[in-house]
């Protein structure tokens, strides 16, 4: 009698490489000797539950019919994940649907790879998984739910306390980034039936599928995870009970067992593509069989088919319950399409003048027909489920998508979702004290809050100079949580070097700092791709001790000057953009203020062709040094490039002063245009009073 615990699969790092050199063992012998010493009381039901499903495995044998129709399992994913790519996109999920469905049918296409000596025996298992369109409470669902959670980088049985429906009406497959170092684990019926609220099959994100995160190779996971799922043992017989019993692959000593099929020879089991692999006396060993880890699987035997069978008409764990025509309707996948929600995704949400976007129509279910809506976009099409939209002008627009089944539709508006920034940048050098900017996103300055909690703003009480400086309040924010500010875009083309420099401030939630991170990037195609150029953490990042409570409002000896001039040569175009990325542990609070952009310029005083303006910031009147006396032309900008006034005006050499009592407070641009040459003298001036 063999009696089979917990199963798992471990994906080698040899595989990513194609070389058979450095074969892995997956851990597993230590994960079921810790399981079995934490919860002992589990021992006595599994052994029942087993002895009871193998009774009933060889009765059913006996009377097994062929189907009519395929056993149809409901299955919900639960994408567990914290904003990184294991958040993996619906297409992935259903592209891993797809791939189960084609292995369990035998409808894979590398079915004709399959050697001859085992081309007869293998099987179509009549089984298919579907997508649940209605929820335990009968609510309409897409299927797929998403919960941010730190579980997702162990990503144990514990993900399942998060969200786990009913067992015995859906399959629960949870999407993590680590599956407890693994590629997957599943529980097998006997251990599912007694310990019920850890059914189910835990997943790493890139063994989903066989597109985008996961591959063609790495796409056999979830097939293989899905056979323990339905009883099945690894090839060679792999299993474990309270004892313990293990059998690690690859171990000559797996010839006195197996895995409990008939035609599957005995094997030592496999992890490289051996296809004349004959380990225990056998003619040729089953090494394509999806029980192995050989990762060259392409079929199941009909023996394997027959104990398929037998476990999805068992009680033992409720499997035969999935498949019932009662709990297709309760589940949504009777083939009934509910028409529930429509919804939309793009690649990017902040783009250049004259690129393009391609959306997504997400909408569920039965879509189709499709009518969008894209305010300030040129599209290819309005009908397709897939669409390319281009922005030729600046600004922020809304996005509408109404979708029909033919009857009845449902809608969906996203405002404010694209921001197109202008694709020619405000002339440098700049120096922004966000004294005149009321609040974000804005004409300058874009957010990224993927979690939806706290966000970049501004604040009107803490600076830095002047009024105003940029503020992250982190009070209520959870650890591994990242936002990020983004400037627009600046043409930096006629300088040699850039730099840039800011003031920041920063406190964490702690006497003892821990690991907070502010990454400064920078990017040379208008955001499409980014390069980081300086990192702060830890005590870098701090310029106040830690705080056990309340909030951190930094005084003037409280923050500290960043200068960035490592940026090379290649980022000195007319796109020019950078960003500030925050990752959190355990601040209370970021400023940010008095960002400058320049060739080598301080903050307190800017240089650029002689011109020197002072006090920088100032209130009514800007002073300033010239080399030579002569008629200037004096134009004054705000940050959006908009002329606030002109004037002719002769310039003696040495101090002079330009009144300023007109202006609101704000960033000027100020330039003086020589008549004797054209010469143009620029610099940035900030008023504050």
């Amino acid at each position: 009698m063999r009696l089979v615990f917990l199963f798992l699969f471990f994906i080698p790092s040899w595989v990513m490489a194609q070389s058979d050199s450095t074969n892995k063992h997956c851990g597993t012998d230590e994960m079921h000797q810790q399981l079995f010493l934490d919860h002992p009381e589990f021992n006595q039901g599994i052994i029942r539950a087993a002895l009871k499903s193998e009774e009933f495995r060889n009765q059913y044998s006996i009377s097994r019919e062929e189907r009519a129709t395929p056993y149809i399992i409901p299955v919900v994913f639960h994408v567990i994940h914290n904003y990184g790519p294991e958040n993996i996109s619906d297409a992935q999920i259903m592209d891993g649907i797809n791939v189960v469905n084609k292995n369990y049918r035998k409808k894979n296409a590398d079915t004709i790879d399959i050697i001859p000596a085992f081309q007869s025996i293998a099987a179509d298992n009549e089984v298919e998984l579907r997508l649940a369109q209605l929820d335990p409470n009968g609510n309409c669902t897409s299927g797929i739910n998403r919960i941010v959670s730190n579980l997702t980088y162990t990503g144990g049985h514990d993900v399942k306390n998060l969200i786990h429906w009913d067992p015995s009406k859906y399959l629960n497959i949870y999407v993590v980034d680590n599956a407890a170092g693994l590629a997957g684990h599943a529980l097998v019926p006997p251990a599912a039936d007694t310990i019920p609220q850890w059914d189910g099959i835990v997943i790493a994100y890139n063994s989903v599928g066989s597109i985008e995160a996961s591959n063609y190779v790495r796409s056999v996971v979830l097939s293989h995870e899905l056979g323990h799922y339905l009883s099945l043992e690894h090839i060679w017989g792999g299993n474990n009970v309270p004892g313990y019993y293990y059998l690690p692959v690859a171990d000559p000593g797996n010839c006195a067992f197996d895995d409990g099929v008939t035609d599957t020879p005995n094997t030592i089991g496999w992890q490289t593509c051996n296809l004349n692999g004959a380990s225990c006396g056998s003619t040729v060993d089953n090494v394509q069989n999806f029980m192995d880890y050989a990762y060259c699987a392409r079929m199941f035997t009909e023996g394997q088919k027959a104990r398929i069978h037998a476990c999805l008409n068992d009680t033992i764990a409720n499997r035969n319950n999935l498949w019932q025509s009662s709990n297709l309707i309760a589940t949504g996948t009777d083939g009934t399409n509910y028409l529930c929600a429509a919804d939309f995704s793009v690649d990017n949400r902040i783009i250049c003048e004259g690129e393009s976007l391609v959306f997504t129509d997400n909408s569920y279910h039965g879509i189709t027909q499709r009518n969008w809506t894209f305010t300030g976009g040129n599209a290819s099409s309005t009908t397709d489920s897939v669409v390319t939209v281009t922005y030729n002008t600046a600004g922020t627009y809304d996005v509408s998508l109404i979708a029909g089944n033919g009857s009845s539709t449902v809608n969906e508006t996203k405002t404010n979702f694209i921001t197109v920034v202008p694709s020619n940048g405000i002339i440098t050098p700049l120096m922004d004290g966000f004294e005149s900017t009321i609040s974000l996103p804005s004409s300058n300055w874009y957010v990224n809050n993927p979690h939806n909690d706290a966000q970049f703003e501004i604040s009107n009480t803490v600076s830095s100079s002047g009024n105003y400086s940029v503020m992250l309040n982190l009070a209520n924010v959870e650890k591994d949580y990242f936002d990020e500010l983004f400037s627009r875009t600046f043409d930096v083309s006629a300088l040699s070097v850039v730099q840039v420099s800011f003031r920041y401030a920063f406190t964490n939630r702690d006497t003892v700092p821990i690991s907070n991170l502010l990454k400064f990037s920078v990017s040379n195609d208008c955001g499409n791709t980014w390069i980081v150029r300086k990192q702060y953490s830890t005590s870098v990042l701090n310029t106040a001790p830690g705080i056990s409570s309340g909030s951190f409002i930094p005084d003037g000896t409280q923050w500290k000057t960043a200068v960035v001039n490592n940026i090379s040569a290649s980022y000195l175009v007319n796109d020019f953009r950078f960003k500030f990325t925050y990752e959190n542990v355990d601040g209370v609070a970021l400023y940010i203020d008095d960002i400058n952009i320049s060739p080598t310029a301080s903050i307190e005083e800017i240089t650029f062709n002689n011109l020197k303006l002072f006090p920088n910031p100032g209130e009514d009147e800007i002073s300033l040094k010239m080399e030579s006396n002569g008629w200037f032309e004096i134009k004054i900008f705000d940050m959006s490039g908009r002329e606030i006034s002109s004037e002719k005006k002769w310039m003696n050499e040495g101090n002079q002063s330009i009144s300023t009592s007109n202006l609101a407070n704000g960033t000027y641009l100020i330039n003086l245009i020589s008549f004797e040459n054209q010469s143009i003298y620029r610099g940035i001036w900030v008023k504050s009073k």
